[in-house]
């Protein structure tokens, strides 16, 4: 079911690679300079149009990567019936991208997560109506974020949860809860109220468990990563959806809303 989970970044992967190496021999190869003292430095900017003259040994160096990238990027991996898109401080696409997390985490960690969560800003693009290709999951998370795990205090996670909430919500599995006054309130883990005392499982991406977006809190907690991308489990799980016969869908279940609404 998670086979071939790595295929679409191991591809890209091989095309950017492909590319510094070209970049490299370019500058290998230049011819020599002569050594001296750098008195100042010039530059003149290039304006890249369609007009402008292919270099035609490189294109066709790349052109055997392009083909296999471009086969791999229009694989159509699922079908969205409605389109999913986000909005703060719940919305269908992040409901779709958290259970993402936390169904393909458990399965790659083999151990059950209490909740996972996707940073809004790291949102990139939506998930339109119709046929799903990878490249379009490549453009809803861009990023090579490691999926990470740590087993927290329930103190330091209503801490967290608090910075979620000054954010006016993040997509969030696993918990409910209301913001008042850019504060979390009202949690439910599980269904069950947030114990201050007990410990939970948490994934996030490794740039937030790292410290991004000023999530400090999280860095003094040990990591578990095997280095499984967060963009994988996404693909993953609309692989998963669609084996099973459903379409890409979510809907708003009030995970979080305003206290005051």
């Amino acid at each position: 079911m998670l086979q071939n989970m790595y295929l679409p970044s191991l591809t890209l992967n091989c095309f950017m690679r492909t590319t510094a190496l070209t970049l490299l021999l370019l500058v290998c190869f230049a011819p020599p300079v002569a050594k001296s003292q750098a008195m100042s430095v010039a530059y003149s900017g290039y304006h890249i149009h369609g007009g402008t003259k292919k270099d035609s040994s490189m294109v066709a160096m790349l052109a055997k990567y392009k083909d296999s990238v471009g086969k791999a990027m229009n694989t159509i991996v699922g079908f969205s019936v409605h389109g999913l898109y986000k909005k703060q401080p719940e919305s269908v696409l992040g409901n779709f991208m958290a259970d993402a997390v936390k169904t393909i985490g458990e399965q790659v960690f083999k151990q059950p997560i209490d909740a996972a969560f996707i940073n809004y800003g790291g949102v990139r693009g939506y998930i339109p109506k119709g046929d799903i290709t990878i490249g379009q999951m490549f453009e809803l998370m861009p990023f090579d974020n490691i999926l990470v795990l740590q087993k927290i205090k329930g103190d330091s996670l209503l801490s967290f949860l608090d910075h979620v909430a000054d954010k006016n919500g993040w997509p969030i599995s696993g918990i409910t809860m209301n913001i008042r006054e850019k504060k979390a309130v009202d949690i439910l883990v599980g269904g069950k109220p947030l114990s201050l005392d007990s410990s939970y499982t948490i994934a996030n991406a490794d740039y937030i468990v790292n410290g991004g977006d000023d999530t400090n809190m999280l860095k003094i907690f040990p990591k578990i990563s095997n280095g499984y991308l967060v963009r994988d489990a996404l693909i993953s799980y609309v692989k998963l959806l669609t084996d099973l016969g459903r379409p890409i869908d979510a809907k708003i279940e009030k995970r979080i809303t305003y206290a005051d609404n």
